[in-house]
């Protein structure tokens, strides 16, 4: 069983089994170590030895990189067209909160958000339906709203567990208009790319066009953004120099040459598999390299367009459009490795030359349909992933701590160490957050970092928090730094309490006896 496989029964066997492999990997190693030695002792000037050493340092070497221990983090996306609806009351079903091993990142792309001019303007301003939904389920969660971006109708959502906040860094977002010659934004792509402890990934949502016919200019379309979309980023200028990409979205493939009652019989019966070949998208892969380049698992759910809303139906309007897999979840690493005929063709792993000190593998864990929902003529598409990856650092870029007690009775002081050199900057501001906070910009107060010079690496800075801005009630807090530069929290303490304050009794805000404090 290769490292790949090994990793994907589940995300507490990824270490324990590592530390447990540990005490006969060293064993191992200091036998290598020890011929090395004899053998450069005996060295010689002739070839045959030369060859012997350096095999042992190879070997020596592979061993060293597998006391190195992985991790396993688990990703959800969800794609959906959702027709310009509005959200429905409930969306947790759609992002399987109560799935053991736990998620650690979710990607949400939405095609065909209410977008006339009056409700994208206000959606500007303020955050819009889809995203609060989203928001108001996972918050309660541990979940942050990390980043979003939209144009238009298409919305990208990213959402990270809390404790892993500190680990994301160089966010950027970007777009591209594919509609009215590239001049219109109802159909393009979205994306959103950032380091996750090191590893650099980006994800693209995207609506290319539609109907049966512009097969060839889907291809062109997907191509065109591939190679046009940039970052402003010297390790990943581009989308396909990211480690991992995923491309998602309403691709709007269709299923050519069969008939409706031919298509409708196949679902019905379960005979999904008669319809794959005529599947657009899977019929270009095969001819086109860079499409080649992207993996997919297998279609073993009911194409998810197009339905008569708020039913299971397949659409029986006068149009009678046939089904079709539109929505997909796509996945490409860089370098591609394609699997040997053993190996299971949802799994790919990173690698530069076979021996990555940093390597990542990616496994799909499933991928279906969600036929509950019936607001859309869509039905959602969700995709479970495996990232199993030697992380490249993992400590933040800055310590961020409270001092001594808080309340809002008197001034609070904080004080932050910047731990690796970065670039910081005086616009660098310090969060106050409660627990369950949705994302960077949800503070109770913030205090701007020190403004005359930018810190030392290891030089604390102590910081004051004017009482007037501390919350009156109290309760559970965090402390986060938030980077200008990168656009990320890089820094966040432990979980601390703020007291009620006697201002808050006296005010009737609380009871008189709460925490001891009486009028």
């Amino acid at each position: 069983m290769d490292a790949a496989t090994a990793g994907q029964r589940a995300r507490s066997d990824s270490v324990s089994s590592t530390t447990s492999t540990g005490s006969r990997t060293r064993t191992l190693l200091r036998q290598r170590l020890t011929q090395l030695l004899t053998r450069i002792e005996d060295m010689s000037s002739d070839d045959e030895a030369s060859q012997e050493v350096s095999r042992t340092l190879d070997e020596a070497y592979q061993l060293c990189e597998r006391l190195i221990p992985t991790e396993v983090f688990r990703l959800h996306m969800l794609t959906w067209n959702v027709a310009t609806a509005e959200p429905p009351e409930d969306v947790s079903s759609l992002l399987q909160l109560d799935v053991q091993p736990a998620t650690d990142l979710f990607v949400i792309g939405l095609q065909e958000v209410s977008a006339t001019p009056i409700r994208f303007i206000s959606d500007l301003i303020v955050e819009d339906s889809w995203t609060h939904a989203f928001m108001d389920t996972l918050a309660p969660r541990g979940f942050v709203k990390v980043s979003s971006v939209r144009m238009q109708g298409l919305l990208l959502l990213l959402f990270a567990k809390q404790n892993h906040l500190p680990h994301i860094r160089d966010v950027q977002t970007t777009y591209t208009r594919t509609g009215v010659f590239g001049y219109w934004g109802n159909k393009g792509a979205v994306s959103v790319r950032f380091s996750f402890y090191g590893h650099m990934v980006c994800f693209l949502n995207c609506h290319l066009a539609a109907h049966l016919s512009n097969m060839l200019q889907r291809v062109d379309e997907m191509e065109y953004i591939l190679e046009t979309q940039d970052f402003e980023s010297a390790d990943a200028p581009h989308v396909l120099d990211h480690k991992v990409v995923f491309c998602f979205g309403d691709l709007n493939f269709r299923i050519a040459d069969h008939g409706l009652h031919f298509l409708r019989s196949s679902i019905n019966n379960g005979r999904l598999h008669l319809l794959w070949d005529r599947d657009q998208l899977l019929t270009m892969k095969k001819k086109e390299p860079f499409l080649q380049e992207f993996q997919e698992g297998p279609l073993n759910f009911s194409p998810t367009y197009k339905f008569a809303r708020n039913s299971q139906s397949y659409d029986t309007s006068g149009k009678k459009r046939k089904p079709a897999w539109t929505d997909r979840i796509l996945w490409r690493v860089k370098p591609k490795i394609l699997p040997s005929e053993e190996e299971d063709d949802r799994t790919s792993v990173t690698t530069d030359d076979g021996q990555d000190e940093y390597p990542l593998y990616v496994h799909q864990d499933k991928y279906t349909s969600d036929m509950s929902y019936g607001i859309s003529d869509h039905k959602p598409v969700i995709a479970t992933f495996s990232l199993e990856m030697r992380k490249c650092w993992d400590t933040p870029l800055v310590q961020v701590s409270p001092e001594g007690v808080w309340s809002a009775d008197q001034d609070a002081d904080l004080h932050y160490t910047v731990l690796e050199d970065f670039m910081s900057s005086t616009w660098d501001w310090i969060g106050l957050y409660k627990v369950g906070f949705k994302s960077a910009s949800d503070y109770e107060t913030f205090v701007w970092v020190r403004a005359d010079n930018l810190p030392e690496v290891h030089e604390t800075i102590q910081v004051t928090v004017d009482k007037d801005e501390v919350p009156l009630l109290g309760g559970n807090f965090v402390l986060g730094y938030f980077s200008t530069n990168m656009q990320s929290i890089v820094g966040l303490s432990a979980s601390f309490e703020i007291l009620e304050s006697k201002r808050a009794v006296m005010e009737g805000l609380v009871p008189e006896n709460l925490n001891g404090l009486h009028k």
